[in-house]
């Protein structure tokens, strides 16, 4: 079947390992996600009601603790699983297409650490966002250390990777979203920025902001309300701010 819309990388080879509780209990639980091994500890594994299919390894911490990062919190379960299938940025827009749906949508322009992308991951999940859209070249892949940082939220929020971010936006524009790039060196606050359309948040990575081609292509610039004293905020907590001020919009 043809597809329609802003085309999506291609996925990297290799399969991740993800650990820790919510991280391996989210991707066992989402159908869309196929676990090829499990390891664990059998006081972590007695609180999963397992397919009977799924090939388990019974192991102690130090063994799974080779399977990982130097150090990697596992809580006594790794899994070995398949990467997501790609989304379609028009795919991802149609969902958000019906009467009434105001979530929004969170653009990230270079942002590559791992923590950073799994926190937003996991804001978006609390603060109902429609999805998160990153440019392939420039965003991490899957992993455990980002599956731990987004606490099961990689399972549930939609993530978009497309080749190119400008013609994305586009995209996003024409399906009707305001566009609100996020910088510090903005003269409207975001509250004064959102009304009542649909809001797409763009971010850029922590220092170097958004390039300024991914700037022109927002319909408005928009800062948050910090002190002075502090230049800037961590990508991932501003953006739990700002989906915090959407989310409480009139």
């Amino acid at each position: 079947m043809a597809r329609r819309g802003h085309r999506p990388s291609k996925p990297l080879p290799g399969r991740p390992r993800l650990w820790g509780r919510h991280a391996v209990g989210a991707a066992i639980a989402n159908p869309k996600r196929t676990v090829r091994k499990l390891w664990g500890t059998r006081e972590a594994l007695a609180a999963f009601d397992l397919p009977s299919e799924l090939p388990v390894i019974y192991a102690d911490g130090a063994d799974m603790a080779r399977l990982v990062p130097s150090d990697a919190p596992h809580q006594g379960l790794v899994a070995e699983v398949e990467p997501l299938d790609e989304i379609w940025l028009g795919d991802l827009l149609e969902q958000g297409a019906g009467e009434g749906d105001r979530r929004p949508l969170l653009v990230l322009d270079q942002v590559t650490d791992p923590h950073n992308v799994g926190a937003i991951l996991r804001s978006a999940a609390a603060f109902d966002a429609l999805g998160i859209v990153t440019q392939d070249r420039h965003a991490p892949p899957e992993s455990g250390t980002l599956a731990r940082s987004a606490s099961g939220a990689l399972e549930t929020v939609p993530w978009v990777r497309v080749v190119n971010l400008a013609r994305a936006l586009d995209e996003i524009a024409e399906a009707g979203f305001w566009r609100i790039g996020l910088t510090g060196h903005a003269d409207r606050l975001l509250a004064d920025a959102l009304g009542s359309a649909r809001v797409c948040l763009v971010l850029g990575a922590e220092g170097e902001g958004m390039r300024a081609n991914t700037e022109s292509h927002c319909d408005e610039l928009a800062k948050l309300p910090i002190s002075p004293k502090m230049e800037s905020l961590n990508v991932s907590n501003a953006a739990a701010i700002a989906l915090y001020a959407t989310a409480a919009r009139g």
